[in-house]
């Protein structure tokens, strides 16, 4: 149904708002509320502050709706009561003043606290707190733009207090927040039933690799126990194999910094896909040099299953382990066996050290047992692998694109409605 505007109005003597419903005032954020706080943390070395979790106690990080719910960390009543930490009220509006993320918005349902990166705006009884989260939400860049940045951006508690919002009547803004609450729930419900479609084709792109890498693609071919306990049948013309005999590792060091250089946030999890720009990358330490074809595996962090089939000579950081198919071996058969499920976990439960888990070529990688079938019969399934994958990759993305676009009419929608550009106090909510 398209939204019919109102009959009446007037410019708002705002640039970035225009015109405004003839009976809406503009007025600024220090005349609606009753104070603007910024939060603080308690010692952290005192352990009475953050013990028992009792009250929310809201950073940046937990920002990833317009309704916050639930802290990653909490602290005492002890802490508010030793005013180390203040206590918002219910339905505070929480602005991010410092950082990265500066100018996200959320709402709290009950009291809660927050550290210093967060101002509290706490409105005065006529007005609704709903109302102005979604407005402010709309304003980020204007927030961001004015947020000072020496070192990192600032939006302080005058600046907080001096932004300029729409004011319609109090009726107004529960019909609005109301109609706001009804339509982003249907929107964020779409956006979610598009993410679960994406997770169920990551995993069937996930199944589709660990079937064939594993049982081949005849379904009636005669099986034959591996004697890999983790491995178990594989088809009976199949050969068990240790990974070191059917690559090979290569060390050979750059003396000069190659122009293409390969790091690990170049490389996507699980779809061993290059982003950024591996021409500007800085170097530190000797490169270790691949050609093209050979397989980058990525050894710290396994579990980030950054892998991937150079498609141009190179050099790449020391994490990577680069490693060449042996000459009765299909490179791309080879990336599919190691990017596999199987084969990442079994090495990340492999690693040492907690802070920086590695995984070692020589003591484990280099000895862990795969099926490995002909050479014709390797290409044959590294083709089918990634024929079903580009098109599992194309419901993906469109699928992402769909979310995106999603997300754009959910940000155009609160905007129009909370400037007064289209009037919902006649539409019917369900």
């Amino acid at each position: 149904m398209e939204l019919k505007k109102y009959d009446n109005y007037k410019d708002s003597g705002i640039e970035w708002i225009g015109e405004i419903p003839e009976h809406w005032e503009v007025k600024r954020l220090k005349h609606i509320v009753e104070t603007v706080k910024t939060g603080s943390t308690p010692p952290s070395e005192e352990i009475q502050y953050f013990e028992p979790k009792e009250i929310n106690w809201f950073g940046p990080g937990d920002f990833d709706n317009l309704i916050l719910e639930d802290s990653k960390r909490k602290i005492s009543q002890l802490a508010i009561n030793e005013n180390k930490c203040k206590l918002f009220p219910a339905h505070s509006i929480l602005l991010i003043g410092i950082g990265a993320t500066v100018g996200k918005i959320g709402i709290v349902s009950e009291a809660c606290s927050s550290n210093q990166q967060i101002n509290a705006i706490i409105l005065k009884n006529e007005y609704i707190p709903k109302f102005y989260m979604y407005f402010l939400s709309t304003i980020k860049d204007i927030i961001v733009m004015e947020a000072s940045s020496a070192t990192l951006p600032i939006f302080n508690q005058t600046q907080t207090n001096n932004l300029l919002l729409t004011i319609p009547s109090l009726d107004e803004q529960t019909t609005i927040a109301n109609y706001l609450d009804q339509k982003t729930t249907q929107i964020d419900q779409l956006i979610n039933k598009k993410k679960r479609f994406i997770e169920l084709l990551q995993e069937e792109r996930t199944a589709v690799i660990n079937q064939a890498v594993t049982k081949g693609l005849n379904p009636t071919v005669k099986m034959k126990d591996s004697g890999i306990e983790w491995l178990g049948e594989i088809p009976e013309h199949w050969e068990v194999k240790k990974i070191k005999y059917i690559c090979d590792l290569i060390n050979v060091r750059a003396t000069e910094k190659p122009e293409y250089v390969l790091a690990l946030e170049n490389i996507t999890n699980w779809t061993g896909e290059i982003i950024g720009n591996p021409f500007e990358n800085k170097m530190e330490g000797d490169a270790i040099l691949f050609e093209t074809n050979d397989i980058l595996f990525n050894k710290l962090r396994p579990y980030l299953a950054k892998v991937v089939k150079t498609s141009r000579d190179g050099g790449c950081v020391g994490e990577l382990l680069v490693l060449r198919a042996k000459n009765d071996v299909s490179p791309d058969f080879l990336y599919q066996r190691l990017i596999s499920e199987m084969i990442i976990t079994i090495v990340d439960n492999s690693t040492y050290g907690s802070k920086m888990p590695r995984a070692s070529w020589d003591k484990f990688i280099s000895n862990i047992y795969v099926g490995v079938p002909p050479i014709s019969e390797q290409i044959a399934i590294a083709d089918y692998i990634k024929d079903k994958a580009s098109e599992i990759v194309k419901l993906i993305e469109k699928s992402q694109q769909e979310i995106e676009l999603l997300k754009e009419y959910k940000t155009a929608l609160i905007s129009e409605v909370v400037t007064g550009k289209v009037d919902v106090r006649d539409v019917a909510l369900n």
